[in-house]
């Protein structure tokens, strides 16, 4: 796999344009030696897959991590801040949340908690760039446009149900956002073609409006809208720029869109079905309704779904400032759907077979900007000394040590794995999980092993980086 080291947004929205316009003439991506790739696929643990993006640096010593509790008091000094929360117990010994987090602590004893997850070493940090790098499993600028995770699983394991999409993603906005070309580069399919990639639904409360004629609109008409759609997609420049296969996926994507129009499936997507006292659990926020629908379209038939709190830069998981009001907040809007979601799988008796992913694509530091031994350029400005509670709490983006959390799909139930310092730099000290090995134990979930790959422009593209992801099989039980 050819890769460039570059790293400003510059060469980063040059490359990935460059990577669009190869996907565009690419051919039918195959299988690179599909008797030996095919003979390697495994008997699963999960069948879907929803993965809870925390978007914008997720603290793991805020969250799933606590370390010495520091309350606020003005004239503290920055480097004596851990955690800006007390830890609470969970419904397992000897692992602790921390305060703001009661309801995931009350579903602990259903899931394992990895707290030595390694985000890759990228240099001057771009948050797009990290979440390129977590959802494809390559570090960008690529010269291949590399398919999100979600299309990597709609096209090697298809559909559960042909009438719902493989991949649906959940929450996430681009226009008005600052880096809208770079979240876009990751999610689509890359050179898998348009029709495994995702079915976006940027709020959940109009869900029910993507799989409906517009308003006003018969049933009808929307037919001749459509095939005079297709009639201009036929004339469209993907045919001067596009492989012959390019074009046909897009054609099929439109297809699979069309057939959700009339089927029965589409009532998944309507939250005004859901009972009251369901809909209000989890409305904490387009999150939260995020999660109900992720849980309704899992018993639809849905193979991958993400749901995210929405990257726009400097807002949400992004706390460049006021970091601890900001995850006190974040908590609230989280706590309560994640844990409702893993109840209501478990009762439905879905969550032995759904793997749910809580993850971000790197932690926060009061201090430390990229990682010990390896840091880079400061983007926050840390006082000597805290007057302010604006500057109490994590700002600063951690690339040493960060939290997943699992439910369901195989894993262990009560379990944790790995371990970080108790003392800043509150690095990874046992049993690290580096990003391909992450995506090969995600993979793995799903039957699929690490060394699989797609050929593309002669030569093969693995779905963990140069097929080097090993599983961790400790997770699993």
């Amino acid at each position: 796999m050819i890769r460039s080291t570059s790293n400003t947004r510059r060469d980063f929205l040059k490359t990935a344009g460059a990577a669009a316009l190869s996907a565009m003439a690419a051919g039918a991506p195959r299988l690179a030696n599909a008797a030996t790739d095919l003979n390697a696929l495994h008997k699963p643990t999960a069948d879907a897959m929803i993965v809870l993006w925390m978007a914008g640096g997720m603290a793991h010593t805020e969250t799933f991590d606590p370390k010495r509790y520091t309350e606020f008091t003005r004239g503290m000094k920055p480097n004596d801040v851990l955690s800006t929360f007390p830890a609470i117990d969970t419904a397992v010994d000897g692992i602790q949340f921390s305060e703001g987090l009661e309801r995931l602590a009350s579903v602990m004893d259903r899931g394992t908690l990895i707290r030595s997850f390694r985000a890759g070493d990228l240099g001057f940090i771009l948050h797009s760039r990290h979440q390129y790098h977590w959802h494809t499993g390559y570090a960008p600028p690529l010269t291949v446009a590399a398919p999100h995770i979600g299309a990597v699983l709609s096209k090697t394991l298809g559909p559960r149900d042909p009438a719902v999409p493989a991949f649906i993603d959940v929450g996430q906005r681009f226009e008005g956002n600052g880096e809208a070309e770079e979240l876009r580069a990751f999610h689509q399919a890359g050179f898998l073609g348009s029709e495994f990639g995702p079915f976006m639904i940027p709020d959940p409360n109009q869900a029910v409006a993507a799989v409906s004629p517009p308003e006003g609109m018969t049933l009808d008409r929307f037919k001749n809208r459509d095939a005079l759609y297709r009639r201009m997609v036929e004339n469209s420049p993907i045919n001067r720029y596009g492989s012959n296969y390019q074009k046909e996926s897009l054609l099929r994507s439109m297809d699979n869109a069309y057939r959700l129009l009339s089927s029965p499936a589409a009532k998944a997507f309507d939250l005004s079905l859901e009972p009251e006292a369901s809909y209000n659990t989890y409305n904490t926020s387009r999150f939260g309704l995020g999660c109900l629908l992720a849980r309704r379209l899992v018993e639809a038939g849905a193979r991958f779904i993400e749901v995210t709190t929405e990257y726009i830069p400097f807002e949400g998981w992004d706390t460049h400032e006021n970091g601890h009001t900001r995850a006190a907040n974040l908590k609230k809007m989280v706590d309560a759907p994640i844990s409702q979601l893993v109840l209501d799988l478990e009762e439905r008796g879905l969550l032995d077979r759904t793997l749910i992913v809580v993850a971000s694509e790197f932690s926060r530091d009061m201090m430390v900007e990229g990682k010990p031994g390896n840091k880079v350029k400061d983007q926050v400005e840390v006082p000597d000394v805290i007057d302010d509670l604006k500057h109490y709490g994590m700002h600063r983006h951690f690339t040493d040590a960060g939290s997943v959390l699992l439910f369901g799909g195989g894993v262990k139930k009560g379990y944790c794995y790995g371990r970080t310092a108790d003392e800043r730099p509150c690095k990874i000290v046992e049993n690290p999980v580096v990003m391909e090995d992450l995506h090969a134990t995600l993979y793995h979930a799903m039957g699929i092993p690490p060394t699989l790959s797609y050929e593309i422009e002669q030569r093969p593209f693995y779905v963990t980086r140069d097929a080097k992801g090993k599983p961790v099989m400790d997770l699993f039980a």
